[in-house]
């Protein structure tokens, strides 16, 4: 098909609608345990203390499926195409939700997320790939943060399914959603730049290519390191955002989902502005820096809380999403960095790499308590400090990638 020339796609072309609600449904799903957790545990029969324990294993499993598919599926967008990511990732995970409706054991509901973990994992990577390559490189930003901006409202919408639902029904409604996705996905064509090179004499989707150059490989690292905040902030301030309330002696009991789906209604906006502001500024590299520093305030304004107001909480949560809100931009940055038979590979690993980055964090957090004597408060500020500052340094070193050709080919 010779529909492939950049040039005669708009912002509003049908491969980004696709992208932007396919990334929708995938953050649905992706948030979705977080959000009926304890609903669905206790529907299982489980103590209090299972309910805990059982939660903490499972989405274990559905951090493990992340890690494993993110590389999985960036080799197979580089070896078969972004089309066979987009078609395959989701028809996985949409399956592996309907099925999540009918678990009765943990075991069970393990695997379903693995497994939907697995499917989850090449959605963003692939789309934000095809939709770099297929936008002129002018508008390629402000396309790219329209597919995060539009994708990241499934979080907004999961908390609300949840509240009028059953949680066997949520999983039925996300692989409902995934399915019907496949149908507007069969419109969508092949990157042009992916296309010319499937017959050329060079590896494509090789990840080891990653660790066998020294430049390559300093790139890949600092592009996986620019993104660790947006999880600092999810992962431990506003999914924590109970405990912390009680730290600082808040007047009522913050509720950790309605925290959750704030952040992620300001990240929304935040991701679709950062596309323009860089735009704006033709850097990618300063907008990044912009938005750090929203984060940095963002952060000390959260352990400035001390006798403060839940509403107060609430509002600093939607101030650190909108601070966060580069995830857009930093995968197209991973898509930017690397030649088109590693481009997939690249920014479908990249965000992965970045949410199993968590555990370690959480690590460091519970270590700074354990091991170092830290109160709760100053082991939050100290693991922050310590994300904060690997990631400015990261940044610093990372090349800008504004305006970059992306016809170009890793050996």
């Amino acid at each position: 098909m010779e529909h492939t020339h950049p040039k005669q796609l708009s912002l509003f072309s049908i491969p980004v609608l696709v992208a932007a609600l396919g990334y929708f449904v995938d953050i649905y799903d992706l948030l979705l345990f977080g959000i009926v957790r304890v609903e669905s545990l206790r529907s299982l029969n489980l103590s209090e203390e299972m309910v805990k324990s059982a939660g903490e294993s499972i989405i274990s499993y559905q951090m493990v499926g992340l890690l494993l598919g993110g590389i999985g599926w960036g080799v197979l967008g580089d070896k078969k195409g972004r089309l066979s990511v987009l078609f395959g990732s989701i028809l996985l995970y949409s399956l592996a939700n309907i099925a999540n409706g009918f678990v009765q054991t943990v075991a069970q509901y393990e695997w379903c997320r693995f497994i939907a973990g697995i499917g989850l994992a090449g959605e963003l990577g692939a789309g934000i790939t095809l939709v770099s390559e297929l936008i002129p490189k002018e508008r390629r930003g402000v396309a790219t943060s329209l597919v995060a901006g539009v994708g990241l409202t499934g979080a907004v919408v999961a908390f609300f399914i949840s509240e009028q639902f059953h949680w066997r029904t949520c999983y039925y409604i996300g692989g409902g959603l995934g399915l019907m996705l496949l149908l507007l996905r069969i419109s969508v064509f092949e990157s042009g730049m992916f296309t010319r090179i499937k017959h050329e004499a060079v590896s494509r989707g090789n990840f080891l290519m990653f660790f066998t150059n020294r430049r390559r490989f300093k790139k890949y690292l600092m592009a996986i390191l620019i993104g660790l905040p947006t999880w600092y902030v999810i992962g431990i301030l506003v999914t924590f955002s109970k405990e912390f309330g009680e730290h600082f002696n808040l007047d009522e009991p913050i509720k950790p989902g309605k925290g959750i789906m704030l952040a992620y209604v300001a990240i929304s906006v935040g991701d679709i502005l950062i596309g323009l502001v860089s735009q704006w500024l033709r850097s990618r590299k300063k907008a990044l820096f912009l938005f750090y520093g929203l984060t940095i305030i963002g952060i000390v304004l959260f352990f400035m809380q001390q006798n403060g107001t839940a509403a107060n909480m609430y509002l600093i949560c939607a101030f650190l999403g909108f601070g966060t809100g580069f995830w857009a931009i930093f995968v197209t940055m991973a898509a930017e960095h690397f030649g088109t038979n590693l481009r997939a590979t690249a920014a479908t690993t990249a965000p992965n790499m970045v949410r199993g980055s968590l555990p370690l964090m959480l690590m460091l957090f519970a270590w700074l308590q354990d091991g170092a004597g830290l109160t709760y408060i100053n082991a939050g500020i100290v693991t922050g400090g310590v994300v904060m500052t690997i990631t400015l340094v990261a940044a610093f070193f990372t090349e800008e990638t504004f305006g970059k050709d992306l016809n170009f080919l890793e050996y």
